[in-house]
C-alpha cells in the first residue's frame, strides 16, 4: 500500500496511463461529479421502481461515493424521509470525518471496494444520515454466511453492507423496508474470503 498521492498508487498510475495513451479516457470517478449523476439517473430510479417506492432505509458502502450519493439523492427527492446509511471499514477516514468533522489517521484494512484514506470529492455527506463502521473479520464472516445460508455469492464489501443493514435493523425495532446494495461478486475472492487457509492465516477464523 502507498499513499494516494504516490506516483505508484493506482490513482496516479491510471492518470499516467491515460496521459500516455492517445484517445484514452480517464473517468476520474473519485472526483468526477458525473459519477454521482450516473447513479442519480439510473440506480436510484431502478431501486425506486423495483420496490414501488416502498423503501425506508438505503444502505450502501462508500467507495467512490457515486452509488451512495447519487442513488441516495434521488431516493430522498422521491421520499424525503428515506434514511441513507453509509458503510465504512475500520481504517478508512469517512466514519470519523462524518462524526467529528476531522480527518483521522487511516490504517490498513483488508476489505476491498469501500473506504478510502482521503476525502473523496464524489461523496455528498449532506445526503448521508448515518455511517456504520465495520471491521474486516465480521465483513468476511457475513459474506461467507450469505453464501452458506442464503445462496448469495458476494464479496467482502457486500458482507460489510449486509452487516451494517442488520445492525441498523437491530437498533431500530420499527418495521422498515431496507434496501442494500451488494456491489461485488464472490468469484473475485475465491483465493481469499472463501479460502479457509487464507482466512486462518490472518486470524479471521479458527
Amino acid at each position: 500500500d502507498v499513499p494516494a498521492e504516490s506516483p505508484e498508487s493506482y490513482y496516479s498510475t491510471a492518470r499516467r496511463i491515460a496521459s500516455e495513451t492517445p484517445g484514452s479516457f480517464y473517468p476520474d470517478q473519485y472526483k468526477n461529479q458525473m459519477n454521482i449523476e450516473a447513479h442519480y439517473r439510473t440506480t436510484g430510479p431502478e431501486i425506486w421502481d423495483q420496490v414501488d417506492g416502498n423503501i425506508d432505509i438505503f444502505v450502501a458502502g462508500i467507495g467512490t461515493g457515486g452509488t451512495l450519493s447519487g442513488a441516495g439523492k434521488y431516493l430522498k427527492e422521491k421520499k424525503p424521509e428515506v434514511k441513507i446509511v453509509a458503510v465504512d471499514p475500520e481504517g478508512s477516514v469517512f466514519y470519523d470525518y462524518f462524526k467529528t468533522g476531522k480527518l483521522p489517521e487511516p490504517h490498513v484494512y483488508a476489505v476491498e471496494g469501500i473506504g478510502e484514506d482521503y476525502l473523496v470529492k464524489a461523496v455528498d455527506f449532506n445526503t448521508i444520515n448515518e455511517i456504520i463502521q465495520v471491521n474486516d473479520q465480521e465483513s468476511f464472516e457475513m459474506a461467507r454466511r450469505l453464501s452458506r445460508e442464503e445462496g448469495i455469492f458476494a464479496g467482502g464489501s457486500s458482507g460489510s453492507a449486509v452487516l451494517a443493514a442488520v445492525r441498523y435493523a437491530e437498533k431500530n425495532d420499527k418495521e422498515q423496508n431496507i434496501v442494500v446494495v451488494l456491489p461485488d461478486s464472490g468469484s473475485r475472492y475465491l483465493s481469499k474470503i472463501f479460502n479457509d487457509e487464507w482466512m486462518k492465516n490472518r486470524g479471521y477464523i479458527d
